[in-house]
């Protein structure tokens, strides 16, 4: 192995799969790190530090896309943690971390509030890094608008704005950074277009041909309010391409 070779936590997600894609076309051969094990990765567990020195022996380069939604104190926090410490000792030269644009305005959400320490953490660390945030990626959105539409009556939080952007585009950021220096944060990306929630359900409701109602309803609180304040966008960074309604027809076949 290379001290050139770049690691890609989380590899086997809808982003880090892309990521590995995207620097294997560049010609840049990409290990993915896998808490299973499985053929074609390298065994390294974020939760129990696990396999992680020997996962990053010789990598110059890490492009740290792991994240857990249920367990984010444990493999997104104190996992990266542990990442940077074995990173560290093996010499990389080169952290890139993907988190969420409006972190630090935001932090009333606990995933959120996780990114943002996890960032702190990136910054402090001894590792020369690159964080990049990103808008909603296109596949989240559409999980929870199925979500959402299991009901005769589709209810979605009134005045939320969004900026929802291609996973695949995201991932082609990605790769360019880890082929870059260390930059620091770099500016973030977002989709094309400022949207709001009952608008992109609206028309996925339409690209399934279910035209159901959709119903906006007041949510109270901190983070609805920050949404809806436009907390979680990046209107003068409008990096992404792909509209929302070109996304639901590229994927019309796995629409339900």
């Amino acid at each position: 192995m290379g001290a050139s070779e770049i690691l890609v936590t989380g590899g086997t997600g809808s982003l880090g799969r892309l990521v590995v894609d995207r620097l294997g076309a560049a010609g840049a051969g990409a290990r993915v790190l896998s808490h299973s094990g499985h053929a074609g990765t390298v065994r390294g567990d974020l939760l129990t530090g696990e396999g992680l020195e020997q996962a990053v022996d010789g990598v110059g380069t890490i492009v740290h896309c792991a994240s857990s939604p249920t367990k984010t104190r444990q493999v997104d926090v104190e996992g990266t943690r542990r990442l940077l410490q074995a990173a560290g000792r093996a010499g990389v030269s080169h952290l890139v971390f993907i988190s969420i644009v409006g972190v630090d305005l935001n932090p009333h959400f606990p995933y959120y509030r996780m990114k943002l320490e996890v960032e702190r953490i990136v910054e402090r660390s001894p590792v020369p890094w690159t964080i990049l945030r990103a808008t909603q990626f296109h596949e989240l959105l559409l999980r929870i608008v199925r979500f959402l539409e299991r009901l005769p009556v589709v209810m979605v939080p009134k005045g939320v704005l969004l900026q929802p952007i291609e996973t695949g585009e995201v991932a082609g950021r990605l790769a360019e950074l880890a082929l870059s220096e260390p930059l620091g944060r770099v500016p973030d990306v977002g989709g094309p277009e400022v949207r709001t929630f009952a608008e992109l359900a609206r028309s996925y409701s339409e690209a399934t041909g279910r035209r159901r109602r959709v119903v906006e309803v007041p949510l109270p609180g901190k983070t609805a309010r920050a949404f809806r304040e436009g907390a979680q966008l990046a209107p003068d960074h409008s990096y992404g391409k792909f509209r929302w309604e070109e996304f639901l027809d590229r994927t019309r076949e796995e629409l339900p």
